[in-house]
C-alpha cells in the first residue's frame, strides 16, 4: 500500500474561482488581438491580473527568469513539470524551450486548471511546443515510462505541485530509472515558503546519509535509490509572498 498523501482541499491552495476569472479577464481585454501568438504579452497580462486583481500562485517574474536562464544554458530537448496551475510556467518555459526547438510537458491533476492552462497556451501560440496532461503526477509519470515508453530520461524537470508530494515523486523517478547522472536537473519551487524540508534533506544528503534515512522513513510502496549522488543549491528570492527559494539539483 502506498502512503502517498492526499491532495489538500481546493480552497486551501487558492483555487476559488480566480483562475477562471483570469481567463474571462484575458479574453475581454481590448488588446486581445495583440496577445494572440505573443507569449511575452500573455505573461505580462497574467502578471497584471495578479498585481491589480487577484494574486495567483505562479512562479512569478523573478524566479521565472532564473529558470528561463537555466533552460537557455542547458537547452533540454524536453522539460517536464509537475503541477501546472493556470499555465503561466507552461507559457514562460514553453517559449524558452521553443527558442532551441525543445518541448514542454506539464502534468496537472485538476482538470479545470488544465483547461485554463490549455486556453492560455493556445492564446500564446505555443500549442505545438506545449503539452498538458491531466492526472496525478505519480500515475502520469508511471504511464509515460512503463506503458507508453515516452519518458526514458529526465533532462530537466520543474517540481511545483504539493510540497508533501515532492519527495514521494522524486523516489518514484529514482525507481523508474529516468534520472541520468551528468544530465538530469531538477528544479523544485517553494522549498522555503511554505517549505519542503523532507525533500531538501534527501537531495542534500550523501548516499550514506540517505541509507540511514531509509532505515527511519516510511517509504510505503516506493523504492528509492540512495546511491544516486545529488548536488543541490538553494538560491533565495524576494517574491510577492515573501522570501522563497528554488532547490536546483543536478544528478552527478
Amino acid at each position: 500500500m502506498s502512503n502517498r498523501p492526499h491532495a489538500p482541499p481546493a480552497h486551501v491552495i487558492g483555487q476559488d474561482g480566480r483562475e477562471t476569472d483570469l481567463l474571462h479577464w484575458m479574453y475581454a481585454r481590448s488588446d486581445i488581438k495583440q496577445l494572440r501568438g505573443n507569449p511575452q504579452k500573455v505573461i505580462a497580462a497574467i502578471d497584471e491580473y495578479h498585481t491589480k486583481h487577484n494574486q495567483l500562485m505562479n512562479i512569478g517574474a523573478v524566479k521565472g527568469a532564473a529558470i528561463s536562464d537555466l533552460i537557455a544554458q542547458r537547452k533540454p530537448s524536453i522539460m517536464f513539470e509537475l503541477g501546472g496551475y493556470v499555465g503561466y510556467s507552461a507559457v514562460l518555459f514553453g517559449n524558452s524551450l521553443k527558442a532551441h526547438g525543445g518541448r514542454f510537458v506539464s502534468i496537472e491533476k485538476n482538470p479545470e486548471m488544465a483547461a485554463v492552462a490549455n486556453q492560455l497556451v493556445d492564446l500564446a501560440g505555443l500549442r505545438e511546443n506545449v503539452r498538458i496532461l491531466v492526472g496525478s503526477s505519480n500515475e502520469v509519470l508511471e504511464e509515460l515510462v512503463r506503458e507508453k515508453k515516452e519518458l526514458k530520461e529526465v533532462e530537466m524537470m520543474f517540481i511545483d505541485h504539493w510540497q508533501r508530494l515532492y519527495l514521494p515523486d522524486l523516489w518514484l523517478l529514482e525507481e523508474l530509472g529516468v534520472l541520468v547522472p551528468g544530465k538530469t536537473m531538477l528544479i523544485a519551487d517553494n522549498v522555503i515558503m511554505p517549505g519542503a524540508p523532507d525533500y531538501l534533506q534527501w537531495v542534500k544528503a550523501s548516499p550514506e546519509e540517505k541509507k540511514k534515512l531509509l532505515s527511519k522513513l516510511n517509504v510505503g510502496s516506493h523504492h528509492p535509490n540512495p546511491d544516486l549522488v545529488f548536488e543541490t543549491v538553494v538560491p533565495e528570492y524576494d517574491t510577492d509572498f515573501g522570501k522563497d527559494g528554488l532547490a536546483i539539483t543536478k544528478v552527478l
